[in-house]
C-alpha cells in the first residue's frame, strides 16, 4: 500500500465505521487491500448483529460526485451484493441516487444504506461532523499534467523504460513533469526497476486510480466547446478526421461494440473546426450533448479515427449511466489484457 493511502484512506475507513455505530451493529476490518488487486476492493469488512455476520468488500471514495460516480459503480459491480461504498460524505441527492441504483454505502457523516436481509439501514441528511485528513490522489502524479503521463504509460506500458524526453513527447508534457512523475511512481508501488530496466507494475490498480482522478483533475481542463443538437444520428457515420478530430465517448463505443446508441457525442482534437458546427447545425450550449475536448497525447490509438480505447472506457465511466457502464464493463477486459 503506498504511503498516501496509509496516511489518508484508513482515516476515511475508520471515520465511516465510527460514524455508523448504530445500536446492535459491530464492525470489524478483516483485511485492507486484499491480495493487492484492484478487483479485490480496498478493504474487507465484517458486520455483526443479532448473532449474524455479514461480509462486505469496500471501495473507498473521497469527494464523490456525479462525474466520478460511474467509476465507483463500475468498481463496486465486481463485488456483487457484498459491495459497499465508503465515502467521506454522501449528499442527500446522491444518497437517493445510490439507493435507486442498489448501491449500499456508509459515510463519515453517519449516512448509510445497508440492505442485506434481514438487515435494513437507511440514514440520510446527516452533515459532516468534523474534517477528515485532506484528500490526496497520490501527489503530483495525479494532478492534471501527471495524469497525462500516466495515460501514456497505461496505453503504452513498455514506454515506462523509454528516456524521459520520449515519454514527455508521448504525453504532451514538459520533460520536467516526467521527472517528478517517474520519481513518485516507484514510491506509490507502480514502477519497479529490474535488471532489464523499468517496468510498470500493478497496472490495474493504477488504471483504477487514473479513471477516478481523470474526470476531476484533467478532463474539465480539456473542454474546447460544448454544443447542442436535436438529433445525434449523424455521429454513427461521421468521419471526424475531416474536421481534424478523433471520435471518443459513446460514438466510439458504439462503433467498437455495435450495440450502443449514443446519447452524447465526444470528440478530441486541437480546435473546434467551424465546418463541424455548420455541417451538423450545432449551437453553443453549456449543457449540450456534443462536446469537443483538447487532445492531450501524441500517439496513435488502436482504431483509426478514434481516441485510445482506454480513453473511451474512461469517458463511458464519467457519463455513468447504466448503458455506458455495461459497455465499459465489456471493454475492461481488453484494456487489462494490454497490461500483461
Amino acid at each position: 500500500m503506498d504511503k498516501h493511502r496509509r496516511q489518508h484512506e484508513p482515516d476515511l475507513l475508520q471515520a465511516a465505521l465510527t460514524a455508523v455505530q448504530l445500536p446492535g451493529l459491530q464492525w470489524e476490518v478483516v483485511e485492507r487491500e486484499p491480495g493487492g488487486q484492484a478487483t479485490r476492493g480496498d478493504a474487507v469488512l465484517c458486520l455483526r448483529f443479532d448473532g449474524r455476520e455479514l461480509r462486505y468488500v469496500a471501495e473507498l471514495k473521497r469527494g464523490l460526485r456525479r462525474a466520478t460516480l460511474g467509476a465507483a459503480l463500475h468498481q463496486l459491480a465486481n463485488h456483487g451484493e457484498q459491495g459497499l461504498l465508503v465515502a467521506d460524505y454522501v449528499t442527500p441527492p446522491m444518497a437517493d441516487e445510490l439507493r435507486r441504483r442498489g448501491v449500499q454505502f456508509i459515510d463519515a457523516a453517519g449516512n448509510a444504506w445497508l440492505t442485506q436481509p434481514p438487515l435494513h439501514v437507511w440514514v440520510k441528511g446527516e452533515r459532516p461532523r468534523e474534517a477528515l485528513a485532506p484528500p490526496t490522489q497520490g501527489g503530483r502524479a495525479f494532478q492534471a499534467t501527471g495524469l497525462q503521463v500516466l495515460f501514456a504509460l497505461l496505453c503504452r506500458p513498455a514506454a515506462v523504460d523509454l528516456p524521459y524526453r520520449e515519454i514527455a513527447a508521448l504525453a504532451g508534457v514538459a520533460h520536467g513533469t516526467v521527472g517528478w512523475v517517474m520519481t513518485e511512481l516507484p514510491q506509490l508501488g507502480f514502477v519497479a526497476t529490474l535488471r532489464k530496466g523499468r517496468r510498470l507494475i500493478d497496472a490495474e490498480r493504477l488504471l483504477k486510480r487514473w479513471v477516478d482522478a481523470y474526470p476531476q483533475r484533467l478532463r474539465p481542463k480539456l473542454l474546447l466547446g460544448r454544443y447542442d443538437t436535436r438529433k445525434l444520428d449523424w455521429v454513427e457515420a461521421i468521419d471526424a478526421t475531416r474536421y481534424g478530430l478523433l471520435l471518443g465517448g459513446e460514438p466510439a463505443a458504439a462503433r467498437l461494440t455495435q450495440h450502443l446508441r449514443p446519447g452524447t457525442a465526444t470528440f478530441y482534437g486541437n480546435k473546434v473546426e467551424p465546418n463541424l458546427l455548420t455541417d451538423q447545425r450545432l449551437q453553443p450550449d453549456r449543457n449540450g450533448n456534443v462536446e469537443v475536448l483538447r487532445r492531450f497525447w501524441n500517439f496513435e490509438g488502436e482504431t483509426p479515427g478514434m481516441v485510445p480505447h482506454l480513453l473511451v472506457y474512461a469517458d463511458l465511466l464519467a457519463i455513468g449511466d447504466a448503458r455506458c457502464l455495461e459497455i465499459a464493463g465489456e471493454m475492461h477486459a481488453g484494456i487489462a489484457a494490454g497490461f500483461a
